[in-house]
């Protein structure tokens, strides 16, 4: 294994912390560092969580400090059914372009980048091909905000590749996720009583088991792979077939003209199908499997086997379900937990009280060295034996003030260093905070200079003006497409007209 310290993006959300937990395993790894705005869900041992957003200063401080060899882009959103288009598109597209920028740069220690992908870069539509590789592209242009977020974000990866030739950039295209414990739409769709079709219509689905995708992105992490790859379990199943499998019903109630009318009767039923799940369920999709199983992957299960395992959960979920209880995020017990070792051995450095034994011991042997010096101490021995008794009792209480002491002082410095590391986190957002405001003026010095990730990476920042100002600025002089796209995508969100 060529990756030895490794950062995880999105440590508070499910992909990102089942990593973490993999990566522990492997002693070989001697680092793990999970990013995100929230605290992880999930129990870690040896994951050190920062709380840090998608800042690309900030990230490359973390980056640089840590010595990375290796980043796993886990965040990005493939249901718009859980967040809003604009946040969907800042954390997917925006988010993509702060994280590989953070990672860009002839000093950065980076050397591999693994991207958690979809299959919905591929799309559906009538004239797909039977099977989609990775060298083929949408047929069509993307018909949802998902797939355009998907597409565009894929672009700042191939990009990031084509500048970075030393660094082996992994984007790992997944089908669609089953398992016990991940939630989707189409597990929420496959768990009412009657599974809706669309009338006239049977499409085809692969899925892949959520064991499989993380032993996929371990598989990204440990070995060089660079290049995109279909993640999907072997086989393809008619939606039909996917219903008898889970003992189902299936409903062909949805009109077929109108996807908008479609969703809303099934929003009727407490089920949201979001844009890309309901072409899904009109075309279908396949993905060919092989490059990866090339790359010396082998799946666990097949698109059959996902589906029945998901039945026997849905099956057995009402009757486990009381007995479960959410893991919670506590700093003090997770700080505790780290360094209960080294107080139990100052627990251990502390003088124990003597017991009546030892001081009848004691007794004996100054009894013994009074015979051999000649001298009597038989009236003196009670009032020697008390004080020995009392010297005792006082070595012990200096011994446990000077653990207590001991103990002070290290608590003393654990809250030195959190303080120093307070005072570093808002010297580097205040550092942040003023790059950003000497980016507001009209196009900064050395504009010329920055790349096209870099320019990307502020525009979120800039008032409406200077975006329009620098529209303008990009246009007169380098004339990057990536990079006028990309203002004009921000400016249309605001409600610009472009």
């Amino acid at each position: 294994m060529d990756s030895k310290r490794i950062l995880v993006t999105g440590i508070s959300h499910y992909w990102g912390g089942r990593l973490a937990q993999a990566l522990e395993a492997f002693p070989e790894v001697e680092a793990v560092i999970g990013v995100d705005n929230e605290e992880p869900k999930v129990e870690l041992e040896r994951t050190e969580y920062v709380k840090v957003g998608a800042q690309h200063a900030l990230l490359r401080r973390v980056v640089e400090a840590a010595g990375i060899d290796t980043v796993v882009d886990t965040r990005l959103v493939v249901d718009s059914a859980t967040t809003s288009s604009s946040r969907a598109h800042e954390n997917n597209v925006m988010g993509t372009m702060n994280i590989l920028a953070a990672c860009a740069g002839a000093d950065s220690p980076v050397r591999k980048v693994v991207f958690k992908s979809s299959t919905h870069f591929y799309g559906c539509h009538q004239d797909d091909p039977a099977f989609f590789d990775e060298t083929m592209r949408r047929p069509h242009p993307p018909g949802s905000g998902i797939e355009r977020d998907i597409v565009e974000a894929e672009a700042s990866l191939n990009e990031f590749a084509e500048r970075n030739p030393d660094v082996a950039v992994s984007i790992l295209r997944f089908a669609n996720v089953l398992g016990p414990d991940v939630e989707t739409s189409h597990i929420k769709l496959f768990s009412l009583p009657l599974v809706p079709m669309i009338l006239g219509f049977d499409p085809r689905y692969q899925f892949v088991h959520e064991d499989d995708v993380v032993h996929a992105l371990e598989h990204a992490v440990k070995h060089r792979v660079p290049g995109a790859y279909n993640v999907a379990g072997d086989g393809v199943l008619a939606l039909s077939e996917v219903a008898g499998l889970l003992g189902k019903t299936y409903a062909p109630v949805l009109p077929p003209w109108g996807t908008g009318i479609a969703a809303a009767v099934v929003r009727r039923l407490g089920i949201e199908i979001p844009a890309e799940a309901l072409q899904q369920m009109r075309y279908g999709r396949g993905v060919d499997n092989r490059r990866f199983k090339a790359a010396g992957f082998h799946y666990q299960h097949t698109s059959r086997e996902t589906v029945v395992k998901l039945g026997e959960h849905l099956r057995l979920h009402p009757v486990v379900r009381g007995a479960q209880e959410p893991y919670r995020y506590e700093r003090e017990v997770e700080e505790f937990l780290r360094w209960s070792p080294h107080v139990q051995n100052t627990r251990d450095k502390r003088a124990p009280a003597l017991t009546r034994e030892q001081l009848t011991e004691l007794q004996r042997l100054l009894t013994g060295f009074a015979d051999t010096a000649g001298v009597d101490l038989a009236e003196d021995i009670p009032d020697r034996a008390a004080e020995a008794e009392r010297r005792a009792v006082a070595a012990e209480e200096a011994a446990r003030e000077a653990a207590d002491r001991a103990e002070r002082v290290e608590r003393a410095a654990e809250r030195v260093e959190q303080a120093a590391e307070k005072r570093v986190s808002e010297e580097a957002e205040r550092h942040a905070s003023e790059e950003a405001e000497r980016a507001r003026p009209s196009p900064p010095e050395h504009y010329d200079d920055l790349a096209a990730e870099e320019v990307i990476a502020l525009l979120a920042s800039l008032e409406h003006e200077d975006l329009q100002m620098l529209r303008e600025y990009e246009r007169d002089h380098a004339n990057r497409t990536r990079v006028l796209s990309a203002i004009e995508s921000v400016l249309a969100r605001r409600g610009s007209r472009v």
